[in-house]
């Protein structure tokens, strides 16, 4: 049932009954069912002559979502105080499979639209957002997501090589935080750093996008350790947190 759900998810348009029983393999009988839980569930609805698209308890669910999410609920306020203090947009993402989500975002004064909004996944190769989490997963993941990916990571210029790669990830987790220029959104600079959870495993991050490119050296550290010190006071205020773990 969840890869019918899958499948209308990731489908820009309606799909009719033929298509997902020809993509997934069901059987008639089999997908009928799927669907008609799903429907009576309200998180698909069927359009008569078009298919089958993500319902209405959707909405409903990403509504509670933004209300109830204790990472949301600690980050908002120390994200409006971010873009306050530096104009432009604050992104809160989390890893999500092998992509990463925006799930919340801040803005104030900015003079640009960002591309990543809210319930937008992109990969973990790209923008800035996205490489520090990338960063500071397992080695062994890194190395799974490399053999998958070589030609993202070197489109996302983490590198060419497992050993260029590695050398790139090493730096921005010793750093502490990462920049990118135009990866995401052509003429911005996105500086991100990592949130972790009570384990000391990475959730997600914390970043902050101007609508600049080649941003001075000093404007850049006076940035980075602004975006790092509010990832460590959203790490520290998440239930079940234990100061000590805040790398």
């Amino acid at each position: 049932m969840l890869r019918v759900l899958d499948l209308i998810e990731e489908s820009a348009t309606p799909l009719t009954s033929d298509e997902m029983a020809d993509r997934l393999g069901f059987t008639r009988s089999t997908l009928y069912r799927h669907l008609k839980n799903l429907s009576d569930a309200g998180l698909v609805t069927s359009f008569p002559d078009v298919g089958y698209a993500l319902g209405p308890r959707i909405a409903e669910l990403d509504y509670k979502m933004r209300n109830s999410d204790p990472l949301i609920i600690a980050s908002r306020p120390v994200m409006a105080e971010l873009v306050e203090a530096v104009p432009g947009i604050a992104l809160l993402c989390r890893r999500y499979r092998d992509r990463v989500l925006c799930v919340h975002q801040e803005s104030r004064n900015a003079s640009f639209a960002s591309t990543y909004e809210r319930g937008r996944a992109l990969p973990l190769f790209k923008g800035a957002a996205s490489r520090i989490i990338l960063a500071h997963l397992p080695a062994r993941g890194i190395q799974r997501l490399y053999e998958a990916n070589r030609r993202a990571f070197a489109e996302g210029r983490l590198g060419r090589s497992p050993d260029t790669v590695k050398a790139a990830l090493k730096d921005m987790r010793q750093r502490g935080w990462d920049l990118t220029e135009s990866q995401v959104t052509r003429g911005v600079t996105g500086i991100a750093a990592p949130l972790f959870d009570d384990r000391g495993g990475v959730l997600g991050s914390l970043s902050l996008t101007v609508g600049r490119t080649r941003l001075a050296d000093g404007e850049i550290r006076a940035v980075a350790e602004r975006v790092s010190f509010c990832a460590r006071i959203v790490t520290k205020a998440l239930p079940g947190q234990v100061s000590s773990k805040i790398p």
